[in-house]
């Protein structure tokens, strides 16, 4: 037995190297060498930290908000959930193909039948003569050892039970392969929740301030109607105008008061939302939302850099990498099912009939075993099951490409609503421009009496349009460019710690069996 140990050994040492299934590499991915979408040439500047985007707003209230999320949001506590899962599950693959060792204690007692067909033999071995009664002076044990019939025996043990399946053709170390490819694609995927949440929280703080803003201006759009109402109705009165006017005037100054209370609502869900993403109740931030201290600033103008950034910076295109590696070690798991697998057993106890001689060098009892499994016939199961694992490793690939072709989407479409929001709001800024000037010299007739108040109001309230036209448009910037943030994958930096520390402790405990 020490002999067939000896050389299984010898034999699974000799076939360390031999592991079956295709090694992984890496996808090579064929990228344009720059972005098609139009770039803005002041890009040439500073850029961007792509690590906290959010600071290039200079707000230190979105600032703060985002940080409370990444280190509060029940959706990165998920994730990390998540993590510390594919992490234990790695400890434990990474167990298989090791030694087991186990340690037993236990006490038997049997009690032989008075009619067992060996009654008489015990008789004759203890000495006794047929018609005994079978009982013996030693608590049932004869002189010689052997327990008689109508008697019992309590058997004593103590030992050790070692196990090892020899991982032969490295099944046991693809699964390795395999575990820890998907704890790093956790990895990735939580860091994918940080990145979509910075983004949310900012894409609602902003529609949160646009609707402050757009609340201004029909405050302002409200005053002005109002008295170009009370205008409209004198003059209707003293027979100045045609009461058509008048009614015109009141339906646009009900027409603007119409329009506070859905925004007002939109408010009330914007502070909902952000106060969700950072894992609070939902009216948690009313109080704090209802006033925001920084000035907007314009729209960060965002570098894109080279798609090629996109493969080392986005995590949902690493976590699909991960996955591809993963299906790629599963096959090799597979694979190794058509080959023989070999165990080794051994077992050393301490066995006696009594505790007194239980710790002795006579109770000691050895057992060792070997055995061999040759895989003979399935009917198919194996290369069915290889064939799957095949067929979901290129189910991973055209998975990874799409992440890759997606990713470009992700940027050139921002790209392109970011060039043509620019446009339309160089020309809603000269048109500010324009109402402004028209405003001021109507209100300059006016003091002058060369027209009438209303005039002037009119004009004023065409300024306050345009205004609330280049807000909207800015507010369209900033959400492109949020976008575009997170299409190139920054934010991740600055979530929680991951558990890896803890979870490689853990392991490490598990495999000493500590």
């Amino acid at each position: 037995m020490k002999n067939l140990s000896k050389s299984l050994l010898l034999g699974s040492l000799a076939l360390s190297a031999c592991t079956v299934g295709p090694d992984y590499a890496p996808p090579e991915t064929a990228l344009p060498p720059a972005f098609s979408g139009p770039v803005d040439p002041s890009t040439s500047g500073e850029p961007v930290d792509l690590a906290a985007w959010w600071k290039a707003y200079d707000d230190p209230q979105l600032s703060a908000l985002i940080d409370r999320a990444l280190a509060d949001s029940p959706d990165i506590a998920i994730a990390l959930s998540r993590v510390r899962q594919a992490r234990l599950q790695e400890v434990a693959a990474r167990t298989r193909g090791l030694p087991s060792l186990s340690a037993q204690a236990g006490v038997s007692h049997v009690e032989l039948s008075k009619n067992a067909g060996l009654a008489n033999l015990a008789r004759a071995f203890s000495g006794g003569g047929g018609g005994g009664d079978g009982t013996t002076g030693g608590g049932g044990v004869a002189p010689n050892g052997l327990a008689l019939p109508g008697t019992g025996i309590t058997t004593y043990s103590a030992g050790f039970d070692a196990g090892w399946e020899l991982d032969l053709f490295g099944g046991a170390r693809r699964g390795v392969e395999g575990a820890q490819a998907r704890s790093e694609a956790m990895v990735w995927n939580a860091r994918d929740a940080a990145v979509m949440l910075a983004g949310e929280v900012a894409q609602a703080y902003f529609a949160l301030r646009f609707d402050a803003q757009q609340l201004a201006v029909i405050d302002a759009e409200i005053a002005a109607q109002q008295r170009i109402v009370a205008i409209a109705g004198h003059n209707a009165d003293v027979g100045l105008s045609p009461r058509i006017d008048a009614i015109n005037a009141r339906s646009a100054l009900n027409a603007a008061q119409a329009r506070m209370a859905p925004i007002r609502a939109d408010m009330v869900v914007r502070r909902h939302a952000i106060a969700i993403l950072l894992g609070q109740q939902p009216s948690a931030l009313d109080e704090q939302l209802q006033s925001f201290a920084a000035p907007l600033v314009a729209a960060p103008v965002v570098p894109p850099g080279l798609p090629s950034d996109l493969l080392r910076r986005r995590p949902d295109i690493r976590a699909a990498e991960r996955n591809l590696a993963a299906s790629s070690a599963d096959i090799g798991v597979a694979v190794a099912d058509l080959y023989p697998k070999f165990n080794l057993t051994g077992m050393a106890q301490l066995i006696s009939t009594a505790l007194t001689s239980l710790i002795s060098g006579d109770s000691l009892q050895l057992t060792g075993s070997a055995l061999g499994q040759f895989p003979v016939f399935d009917f198919g199961r194996s290369k069915a099951a290889i064939g799957q694992r095949e067929a979901a490793r290129d189910e991973a690939y055209l998975q990874y490409r799409k992440t890759v072709l997606g990713a470009l989407r992700d940027v050139e479409d921002p790209l392109a609503q970011i060039d043509g929001e620019r446009r339309r709001n160089g020309a809603l800024a000269q048109a500010v421009a324009d109402a402004d000037a028209n405003a001021k010299a109507m209100q300059a007739r006016y003091a002058t009496g060369f027209v009438a108040e209303d005039e002037a109001l009119r004009a004023q309230a065409m300024l306050l349009a345009a205004q609330e036209q280049l807000a909207a448009s800015d507010a369209q910037l900033r959400q492109y460019s949020i976008t575009l943030f997170k299409a190139l994958g920054g934010g991740w930096e600055g979530m929680a710690p991951l558990p890896d520390q803890t979870m490689q402790e853990q392991g490490a405990s598990a495999q000493t069996g500590s």
